[in-house]
Parts: structure tokens; C-alpha cells; sequence
């Protein structure tokens, strides 16, 4: 019923907007309109965002694809090599520690120096880092003493983690230089949730690298050597992409925000004031723009609850199925997370970028979805199981797409920032980040829940997840169903800019 009065609220805001939003507005509104000076500024805008678009998506794409390279010869690993399971989980703890605070590392490092430069960096130490685990592998670290080669692949899938965190803030920075025209914030759901299938299509190409190489019988460092050659050619080629529009004297909305600024300020201070150019923004500064921290902690929720869908899901089908059966059922979760966030962005764009409604939505079905899980999911058999995995994933992949993309570069957009594009890096570190130590944290508490709860457990644990997650939006989905008639002036006086 929640579901069903959300969306009711939200067709008739989008029915009554010429009754009570000035025209055409809405909450993506460009902030400068366009003119026939601009003209020419849009072309080349509009010329370069592809080849944008195709440099940060190929970026994130490399990261997943080296990280799931890994994943994908976890066996061999224990059986060839020699490294113990224990290790195995180490690396894996490891790494999600030094990605969650890279993420919020890296968002600030890309509005504070050049983001090419940044993005770049992180390509060539993923590159080295799995040239480096190739070669304990090959010299056999182990074989001289255990301690070093546990030490050495530690340490540098402790690295790993830092240097693979730059692709997500950082890229979504540089598409957020790029998408700012009026056209591309009317569509940026869709434009994002478009660029987030790269992490998809990054663990697909894994998984079908590692399957080739180990059906042609070559040998199995094959699989991590590959993506390190692959991250190094990335890595030249994004050094050579533009990262900001003003760099080759186009003249954004953001900038043309700023140059106001600037002749306001020498009318008031003299001819001699320049525009040295946006100042980073600082951690404090982002966490108190409206909503963000809000979303960070939300964010964490709803990651724990993909988390433990992700990796417990094969372990908890494979005690009612075989292994075969229940790796197929799993991966129908993960194939509907791919068009989740295509979906989301969508129709949130379609309802004027009231994403924290749309959100809502999705988030008060999967809660219907888990509260049959809690009662029937050791009762279900594989078509429903299949069914109902292939919608939880859109369920729970749209919202975790848009948030670090789309509603990132919204809240990036805030007023209070008007003016300063060295910001959307910061605020995307900072909710990616934070999400990931939440749902970091939250994972300790799955298998003590299934051992002496059961799985029943399990899925209570996620609707709570869910339900907090939601209600921390709660103020964001009120204001967009209900907005207050002192908004529509704030966005009337953002339009006359």
C-alpha cells in the first residue's frame, strides 16, 4: 500500500505541476538557460560527452573486471598455489577495508588535482598490483617461506583496494563535468544508470576471460595477467581525456555560475580580482549539504542488503539444490541488477528526478519480497526462486546504482554549491565510502544470524536494513511529494540566473 500511495503522490505531482511549479521547472532544471552566444560552447559540449562517456565507463569497467578476475581463481589459488582459505578471506576483508576508505580518499584527491591524472593512477596500480601477485605466483613466494608469501599477497591486495576505488567517484566527477547541459540533466537517471552497467558488464567479461583461458589450457595466471595488461593500455589511453569541459574553453553552466560571481565581485572590489577557478570542496563542507549524509548511511543499508544477497545466496540455495541448480538460480540476482538501475534513472527522470520517491518505491517492494522470503524460502522451488531473484536484483540494483551516480551528481548540484563543479567527487567518496563500512560492518552479523536463528533470521535482518535505509530518505520523499511553495521561487530565481 506504501508502494501504491507513492506512486499515486507522485503521478499527481507530475499532473499538477503547471498549477504549482513554475514553467517547465522541475527539480533537474538546468540553472542557466541556454542562448544563441552558447551555441557553439554546446556543440563541442555535446560532441565530446561519448567519448566521455566511453573513457569512465571502460575505466570502471577495468576495475571490476581485475577484482572478479581474482574471484574466479579463488580455487586454483587454494589448490595450485597453496594459499590456505583463510588467507583467501583475509584478502577479501582486506580489500573492502582499504576500498571503503579509498572511496572517500579518492573523491576528495579528484576535485582536488587533475581527475584524468587521478583515474589514470588508479588504472596503472591496479596494473602493477596484479603484476605483482603474478609474480609470486610464478616465482612460488610460498615455497621459500609461508610467512612472506602470505605477507606479500596481503600487502598488496591491500593496495589493490586503494587504488581500484578511484573508478567509481572520481569517474562519476568527470561525467558529471560532461553531462551538464539542460538536456543531459533532464536525463541523467537514465544517462546513469546507462553508466553503472559497467560494473555488470566488468564481472561478466571476468568470468568469461577465466573460462577461456582455463578451457584452452593455458594456465591459470593467465586470468590475472590479462586484466593487468588491459588496465595499463586503459590507463595511457584515459590520460589523454579532457576532464573538465573549461579546461578546452568551453563555457558551462557551472562556469558561467562562476564568472557572475566573479564580475560581481570586481564591481565591488576592483578590476583586479581573477577567477582562479572552483576551490575543492571540504569534507565538512559536503556532509553539510542537504541529504548527504543522509544518503551515505542510507546507502550503507541497502549495499549490506545486495552484500548479503550477492555472496550468501549460492551457500544458502546450495543446501536445497545442487550446486549447479543453485549457482543458476543466484545469478538470476545478479542479472536483474544490470537493467535495475537503467530502470531506475528512468522513471525517476520521467517524474522530474524525484529520485528518492522512485527509490521508495522499490525499496517498499523488495520488503514485501523479503517478508515471503522469511516465511517461504525454504519452501519455494527453483522456477519461483528464479522469479522472484531476477525482480529482488532490480529491486535492490536500481537504487544502489543511482545513488552513487545519479543522486550523487543531484546533490552535488545543491545551491549552496552553485557555481563549483569540484565537488561531485568529494560527495560520491563520501556515500560510496561510508555505504561500504556500513554494510562492511553489517556482514559480521549474517553467519551468527543463520547458525542459531536460521535463515528465517536472515531475511528479518534485511527487511530492517531495508525499512531504515528507506526511512532515512524519509524527509527527502516528503519534501518531493509535498514541496513547500518557497522552493518553487528558489527554483524561478535559479532560472533567471
Amino acid at each position: 500500500f506504501f508502494s501504491i500511495s507513492l506512486l499515486m503522490s507522485l503521478t499527481h505531482q507530475v499532473r499538477g505541476r503547471r498549477l504549482t511549479m513554475a514553467p517547465n521547472a522541475t527539480e533537474t532544471t538546468s540553472l542557466v538557460k541556454g542562448n544563441n552566444e552558447e551555441a557553439e560552447n554546446m556543440k563541442k559540449l555535446k560532441a565530446y560527452q561519448p567519448w566521455a562517456f566511453f573513457v569512465t565507463f571502460g575505466g570502471y569497467f577495468m576495475a571490476h573486471f581485475s577484482r572478479k578476475c581474482y574471484s574466479t581463481v579463488k580455487q586454483q589459488l587454494q589448490e595450485t598455489a597453496g594459499y590456505s582459505p583463510l588467507i583467501l578471506s583475509e584478502m577479501d576483508t582486506v580489500f573492502m577495508g582499504t576500498y571503503a576508505a579509498g572511496n572517500i580518499i579518492s573523491g576528495k584527491l579528484g576535485d582536488t588535482f587533475n581527475p584524468t591524472t587521478v583515474l589514470a593512477i588508479g588504472l596503472f596500480g591496479s596494473g602493477i598490483c596484479l603484476f605483482l601477485i603474478n609474480i609470486s605466483l610464478w616465482f612460488d613466494f610460498l615455497s621459500f617461506s609461508l610467512t612472506l608469501g602470505n605477507f606479500f599477497i596481503i600487502a598488496v591486495y591491500f593496495l589493490f583496494g586503494f587504488f581500484q576505488s578511484t573508478g567509481g567517484p572520481v569517474g562519476t566527477a568527470v561525467m558529471g563535468n560532461w553531462f551538464c547541459d539542460k538536456k543531459s540533466i533532464e536525463s541523467r537517471g537514465l544517462i546513469f544508470g546507462l553508466w553503472t552497467c559497467h560494473q555488470y558488464c566488468g564481472d561478466i567479461t571476468a568470468a568469461l576471460c577465466t573460462a577461456f583461458v582455463l578451457g584452452a589450457g593455458f594456465d591459470y595466471t593467465w586470468a590475472i595477467l590479462i586484466p593487468a595488461l588491459t588496465n595499463f593500455a586503459w590507463g595511457f589511453l584515459t590520460m589523454k581525456l579532457i576532464a573538465d569541459p573549461a579546461d578546452i574553453g568551453i563555457i558551462t553552466p557551472e562556469v558561467a555560475i562562476r564568472l557572475e560571481k566573479l564580475k560581481a565581485k570586481q564591481a565591488t572590489q576592483g578590476s583586479h580580482i581573477v577567477d582562479e577557478g572552483p576551490a575543492p570542496i571540504t569534507y565538512a563542507a559536503a556532509l553539510q549539504i542537504p541529504m548527504v549524509a543522509q544518503y551515505a548511511f542510507a546507502f550503507g543499508f541497502f549495499k549490506l542488503t545486495n552484500y548479503v544477497l550477492f555472496f550468501w545466496l549460492p551457500y544458502f540455495l546450495g543446501k536445497h539444490f545442487d550446486p549447479v541448480t543453485a549457482n543458476l538460480i543466484a545469478s538470476l540476482y545478479s542479472v536483474g541488477m544490470m537493467p535495475g538501475g537503467i530502470i531506475v534513472g528512468y522513471v525517476s527522470d520521467l517524474f522530474g528526478g524525484r529520485r528518492a520517491s522512485v527509490i521508495g518505491v522499490f525499496m517498499s517492494m523488495l520488503f514485501v519480497f523479503l517478508f515471503v522470503f522469511s516465511f517461504k524460502s525454504e519452501e519455494l522451488t527453483a522456477i519461483p526462486l528464479l522469479i522472484m531473484l531476477g525482480i529482488m536484483g532490480i529491486l535492490v540494483g536500481g537504487p544502489n546504482n543511482i545513488i552513487t551516480s545519479a543522486v550523487a551528481a543531484d546533490l552535488a548540484s545543491h545551491p549552496s554549491v552553485r557555481g563549483n563543479n569540484k565537488s561531485l567527487g568529494t560527495v560520491t567518496g563520501l556515500i560510496n565510502g561510508c555505504g561500504s563500512i556500513t554494510a562492511s560492518i553489517g556482514l559480521l552479523a549474517v553467519g551468527p544470524l543463520q547458525s542459531v536463528f536460521g535463515w528465517g533470521s536472515v531475511w528479518l535482518f534485511l527487511m530492517g536494513c531495508t525499512f531504515i535505509g528507506t526511512a532515512l530518505m524519509g524527509t527527502k520523499i516528503k519534501d518531493e511529494l509535498f514541496p513547500a511553495k518557497e522552493e518553487y521561487a528558489e527554483v524561478e530565481a535559479n532560472l533567471a540566473v
